[in-house]
């Protein structure tokens, strides 16, 4: 019932919410939480230290009063009485008693009582003594005289009795006054019992107090970590439904606040990064596409079968023979049933097709070796991968050079788990500016592909490997001019 109450009191004036939108971290929060509660307690202990400290301070004081009082009121009437009455039967000289001494010294204690008393009416009761013991004083005086006077016994004595009766007065006046301050005594220990009694009862009350408060700060602070955390989680759920728009807003400068900002961060990514996804899927589609329309190339489909009607002509049979097989070849692994991924083995028979038939059609200036390692015929490799570059080498390299050249693909097992390509000639080669152009295309981050009637071209194939096999990937060249070209790009074993 009591928690009950307290959580619907919370809930109607909006606590949670003061709390989470409090400019302070959760750490914060608990810290200040937690010094309010020491500090209602240290000050409740406090005031009951003070208090405790006062009245035993007050007490001793007037125990102290009572004892020196006490000690007094014996010797007003015993000793001043007694020395004085040794003096007048002349058992002791006037100037060698000690009465002026012991006169003194109950003067200086009444001095010292005064300064501790609390009540006024013993104040004056401490006056009225002083005042006396001067009387007494003046009656010693005179009992002095009347010795050097040489007076007789009887006068003497006359005095002596005066003497008397006023040390009586100091002794009374004193008595009075312990017994008023045993009766303050018992005073003091009535309030200090009533004190007790309000002490103990402020404890409880600000006990209550605390326990509410802590209750409150309890409620308080969990539900401003556990509403945002609940906000955060129906947030989540709705990312991954589908829902990448979600944000979370949070007015606090919280931890919980930090992680719902790391959470639209996260979801921003994801979102930029699922669109970049299908951005580069479109962008590969696009290039299968072209990549198709470019092998089926009509020029080169025209040019190959006038050079079969040619040698058919001509009665050269077995190269007819070769010519189609190799036509059949290539253009039955560039369709390869729609598949993107083929095996090295027939990406290196396509490239052996497509330069077969080359080399019948430029037969004087182009010849070609393929050196691939058997230990990597069975591992895949993007379709279409070769071709552009075995391409580029022959319209860019060999047919440029007048006495025609070769072209080199090897391939073999590098470092780090992946294999090796590399396509050369040894045709026209590059200028030194046209090379740095190539380079710089290479090189710049740009991921439109350009497709030109002639071919899908250098600089698409290494888009093209960078978009399927990573940003690490891609074509590296080299050419120096009327030397040759080399064209190089490593792809990860995959099988």
């Amino acid at each position: 019932m009591y928690l009950s109450r307290i959580k619907h009191w919370v809930r109607k004036n909006k606590l949670i919410d003061l709390m989470i939108d409090v400019k302070l971290s959760m750490r914060s929060k608990i810290i200040i939480a937690f010094i309010i509660v020491i500090v209602m307690m240290s000050l409740l202990n406090v005031a009951i230290l003070y208090s405790a400290l006062k009245y035993g301070e007050q007490y001793d004081t007037i125990v102290s009063n009572i004892t020196t009082a006490n000690r007094l009121n014996g010797i007003v009437k015993n000793q001043i009485d007694a020395e004085m009455w040794d003096i007048v039967a002349g058992k002791i000289k006037f100037e060698k008693g000690r009465q002026y001494q012991i006169i003194n010294d109950i003067n200086n204690n009444i001095y010292r009582i005064m300064q501790n008393v609390r009540t006024h009416e013993n104040r004056v009761r401490l006056d009225v003594t002083l005042r006396t013991m001067s009387t007494l004083t003046k009656y010693v005086d005179l009992m002095g005289k009347q010795i050097r006077d040489k007076k007789t016994v009887k006068e003497n004595e006359k005095v002596l009795e005066n003497i008397r009766g006023v040390s009586s007065l100091v002794e009374d006046n004193i008595q009075e006054f312990i017994l008023y301050e045993i009766s303050s005594s018992e005073t003091i220990k009535t309030e200090i019992d009533q004190n007790i009694k309000r002490w103990v009862l402020t404890n409880l009350i600000v006990l209550g107090l605390v326990l509410l408060f802590s209750t409150i700060a309890a409620w308080v602070i969990s539900g401003s970590i556990s509403k945002p955390i609940r906000e955060l989680y129906k947030m989540t759920k709705s990312v991954a439904q589908g829902n990448l728009d979600v944000r979370v807003r949070s007015k606090s400068v919280d931890e919980i606040a930090h992680l719902g900002m790391s959470f639209n961060i996260m979801v921003q990514k994801i979102k930029e990064l699922l669109e970049k996804n299908k951005e580069e899927q479109e962008n590969l589609k696009k290039t299968e596409l072209k990549m198709m329309q470019a092998q089926i190339n009509p020029h080169f489909l025209y040019n190959t079968l006038d050079t079969i009607v040619w040698m058919a002509e001509a009665n050269k049979s077995k190269q007819v023979i070769e010519i189609v097989r190799a036509l059949s070849s290539f253009f039955r692994i560039t369709l390869s049933k729609g598949k993107d991924w083929i095996s090295i083995r027939d990406e290196i028979a396509h490239i052996t097709s497509y330069l077969t038939i080359q080399k019948i059609r430029y037969r004087d200036i182009l010849d070609f070796n393929v050196e691939v390692s058997d230990d990597i015929l069975d591992y895949k490799i993007l379709k279409l991968t070769l071709q552009p570059l075995v391409e580029n080498s022959l319209y860019h390299g060999i047919k440029n050079k007048r006495e025609g050249g070769t072209i080199t693909i090897r391939g073999y097992k590098g470092k780090g788990h992946k294999i090796i390509f590399e396509v050369m000639d040894n045709g026209a080669g590059m200028p030194e500016s046209r090379y740095k152009e190539v380079v710089a295309e290479l090189e710049s981050n740009s991921k439109e592909l350009i497709f030109k009637e002639s071919g899908f071209g250098l600089n698409n194939v290494h888009k093209r490997i960078k978009l399927y096999y990573g940003d690490e990937y891609g074509i590296r060249i080299k050419s120096e001019l009327n030397k040759g070209t080399r064209l190089s790009f490593a792809i990860p074993l995959e099988v």
